[in-house]
């Protein structure tokens, strides 16, 4: 993960200060891309330990569609309990718009309209093993209409597969990257999902494309950052995933194999 210490370099050495939503303080940068080739093992964090158990924990739920901490999440992981309500609900977040995109169908000469659901998760599915060569393979969850309803904007908010001499390819654009917390979750989970995705189409996981947009340190991570930098890269992992079919995967079906890290680093939250 050489990639990762050399995006937290880059913005250390050209990282603008720059004020934001929380009033911590960051370092920013504006657009950095990195490169993972999961044949080379699994991309994550080596130079601190990342609980992969969440990150599992929280795509699974995602690909639910939940919008709500209650249902499987919270007593795993407590990564979104800042933002929830009283209730757990965190309106129509990542999950939601995956799976249960809001569309109006009717028709307009008898002014009757019906709700419909997208699923873009198997709408990607579907074209990934049907028109493999389509540069429509994309899941978006930035809905304009609904993002005053959620929470907290969706950070990871666009990605698409690519399908290339039998390997499947996805890249993501984020549009807010916390350095030394977001980031490492995002890249393993993304991971994850690919290789999911590609398993389910006989493809092989291939290329993970992380497009960066606000890419920023807070001010407060600055020095638990520093550590990492002075730590050496360890081997990276291998992932298994049970043989099933993509829809009824869970938890247990899924491991990280080898998986050698230094001490974990607690960074504070900036909510």
């Amino acid at each position: 993960m050489q990639q990762y210490l050399e995006l937290v370099q880059y913005v250390m050495k050209n990282g603008e200060r720059k004020e934001d939503r929380t009033g911590t303080g960051t370092l920013s940068v504006f657009g950095y891309q990195m490169r993972f080739d999961l044949r080379q093992g699994f991309p994550i964090l080596t130079t601190k330990k990342i609980l992969f158990d969440a990150v599992v924990r929280e795509l699974l739920w995602f690909l639910k569609g939940s919008t709500n901490i209650n249902d499987g999440l919270k007593q795993y992981t407590p990564i979104w309990n800042a933002w929830a309500d009283e209730n757990g609900e965190l309106g129509p977040v990542y999950g939601y718009q995956w799976r249960r995109w809001e569309r109006f169908v009717g028709d307009d000469k008898s002014k009757t309209y019906r709700k419909e659901h997208v699923d873009q998760i198997q709408n990607a599915i579907d074209m990934i093993k049907k028109n493999p060569n389509s540069r429509r393979i994309i899941v978006n969850a930035w809905n304009v209409a609904d993002i005053d309803r959620m929470a907290l904007p969706p950070c990871h908010a666009f990605f698409q597969f690519y399908v290339v001499n039998g390997r499947l390819d996805c890249q993501l654009y984020q549009r807010s990257a916390d350095i030394a917390l977001g980031i490492p979750f995002n890249i393993a989970s993304y991971a994850l999902l690919l290789s999911m995705m590609a398993q389910e189409c006989n493809l092989i996981p291939g290329f993970f494309v992380h497009t960066l947009g606000d890419a920023h340190i807070y001010l407060n991570h600055l020095d638990g950052l520093k550590v990492q930098l002075e730590r050496s890269c360890k081997p990276l992992p291998t992932l298994q995933i049970n043989k099933k079919k993509f829809w009824d995967l869970t938890f247990e079906d899924i491991k990280l194999v080898n998986y050698q890290f230094h001490e974990f680093i607690k960074f504070p939250i900036a909510v």
